[in-house]
């Protein structure tokens, strides 16, 4: 009998697989497919202190072996997530969520942390400094040490709760970023967001997201990722989240010899809704297949 179990910054999860935060919802619209307390845990929606809109239409576009996206955070702010989501979200999971948190300023993240520090199903905070999509924040944060490890330490005075921060790829030395967010209190790392990318209409003759640039993400990026992850294992002592291109139980296995704790999956939701109950299914088999007993033991077992 394999052990499917790990544990993130203390938590101790059924399994690595985690939905990645604006591929899931709140979780509870996935609740009516399946039951989603297969999964090891949830990172819903990225919230902002107040709700926002996001970005103009069209903020969607395929390309190959992946997709752009410009949503850019859309969200009831955290006050309606407090109010109505999350109660929503408790009535058909039972195990502690990962709460992703967006911002425009540094008393912005403090805010929005700070109030959901209050919701006890909260396990972690993944507060994402890299985010491509918004313009005045989101990126912005994330592209220099001192930015990053200055959101950190703001953020981690208002909660004890495990923070994990989301780095973007987007950057030339992924491991100087990480380690800034380590010094200043970090407890995990997730990574990576998406690439920046975009795509152009030929009819037009311009590009085919109104925010002209996007998100990249999907199965073409995931090489990026595992190296971004292995390069970001080497330099930390806190754990790994890894996401980019995850679609079976093979990439979760790679993801964890490069260094991650756990994964998450974001795209695959929204080709595949059941994505995540079908890696979850199969990690048995890909385990006996290449003799893993215990994923535990294979976390970094690439270095």
């Amino acid at each position: 009998m394999v052990d499917l179990k790990t544990t993130l910054c203390g938590i101790e999860l059924d399994n690595p697989v985690i939905p990645a935060s604006g591929t899931f919802g709140f979780g509870y619209e996935f609740a009516e497919l399946y039951d989603i307390n297969v999964l090891g845990s949830l990172s819903f929606k990225g919230t902002t202190r107040e709700a926002r809109f996001g970005n103009a239409t069209p903020r969607i576009a395929e390309c190959a072996s992946g997709m752009l996206n410009a949503v850019g955070l859309q969200n009831p702010g955290v006050r309606a997530v407090i109010e109505h989501e999350l109660p929503k979200l408790r009535s058909c999971f039972h195990k502690p969520v990962m709460a992703n948190v967006s911002g425009f300023s540094e008393e912005e993240y403090v805010e929005t942390v700070a109030m959901l520090d209050t919701q006890e199903d909260i396990g972690w905070f993944e507060v994402n400094i890299s985010c491509p999509n918004v313009h005045g924040g989101g990126m912005s944060f994330g592209t220099s040490p001192e930015m990053a490890g200055q959101i950190t330490r703001a953020v981690r005075r208002v909660t004890k709760k495990p923070l994990i921060i989301k780095l973007s790829p987007n950057v030339t030395d992924i491991v100087s970023i990480a380690k800034a967010c380590e010094a200043e209190g970090a407890d995990g790392i997730s990574l990576i967001n998406t690439l920046l990318g975009m795509r152009i209409d030929l009819k037009a003759r311009k590009p085919l997201l109104a925010n002209k640039t996007g998100g990249f993400s999907g199965p073409a990026i995931k090489p990026v990722a595992v190296r971004m992850v292995y390069q970001v294992y080497d330099a930390v002592r806190i754990p790994i989240v890894g996401m980019g291109g995850i679609e079976s139980a093979e990439d979760v296995i790679e993801f964890m010899l490069a260094g991650a704790t756990a994964v998450e999956v974001g795209a695959a939701n929204l080709v595949n809704p059941f994505a995540c109950r079908d890696i979850i299914a199969d990690l048995p088999h890909v385990m006996e297949k290449y003799k893993i007993n215990n994923l535990k033991e294979i976390i970094g077992g690439a270095h």
